[in-house]
């Protein structure tokens, strides 16, 4: 039988006497990560036996805006990236561009 290589990707995350995040770290240690800091994380993952995705949306209190829109915008294009390669749709993942781009100009955003 051939062997099964695992991977761990490990969040920490600290929080305050409200349980609000004041600290987060990311562990990838195949992805050469170890305790890397970082100010927000959005995790999804697919039920497939209820047929849903289940999310974990955290950022530390100390994020700041103007950021936050950056990363969401990043993110979004992302998932336009992601869509694409998984379901070969070109109709839609363009959809899904033009929609970042009007985002990011809703917002002021430089394209990068």
């Amino acid at each position: 039988m051939a062997s099964v290589h695992k991977s761990e990707i490990n969040i920490d995350i600290e929080l305050d006497e409200n349980r609000v995040p004041e600290k987060l770290q990311w562990t990838a240690k195949d992805g050469g990560i170890e305790n890397q800091d970082t100010k927000a994380l959005l995790l999804s993952v697919w039920d497939s036996a209820n047929q849903e995705s289940l999310r974990i949306d955290l950022w530390t209190k100390d994020m700041p805006v103007d950021e936050m829109k950056v990363f969401f915008h990043q993110t979004l294009v992302s998932m336009s990236d992601t869509f694409y390669r998984a379901t070969q749709d070109e109709k839609m993942s363009a959809t899904m561009k033009d929609f970042c781009d009007y985002f990011a100009e809703k917002l002021d955003l430089k394209q990068q």
